[in-house]
């Protein structure tokens, strides 16, 4: 999915409802939250850490990391941030600063 197209379905989703956004920090906040989701999700599958056998043993990673894309979308939009434009100044920023950094296959 495109990046816009994917910033357009969020904010028509969050348009729906008469609260529409919550305040940037709400967000950022519920943005930090989803990110221990998914570190604990990688500690339950890559690290020592197991869940408990009481735990639903269901990989969510693919979950969580929607979650954390799905909040990000939402700051972005609030912030008005096209994300496609952030994206290509960041790729262009390591393509530059990384060019000679990492051997080439």
């Amino acid at each position: 999915m495109d990046l816009k197209v994917a910033q357009s379905l969020v904010d028509e989703y969050i348009l729906q409802f008469k609260e529409g956004y919550f305040p940037p920090l709400c967000n950022f906040a519920r943005l930090v939250e989803e990110v221990g989701e998914l570190s604990r999700e990688m500690n339950h599958n890559y690290g020592p850490k197991k869940k408990k056998s009481s735990e639903d043993q269901t990989d969510k990673t693919k979950e969580e990391v929607g979650d954390i894309l799905f909040t990000l979308i939402v700051l972005a939009n609030q912030m008005d941030i096209d994300l496609s434009d952030s994206l290509q100044q960041v790729l262009n920023k390591y393509n530059l600063r990384d060019k000679s950094r990492w051997t080439l296959v």
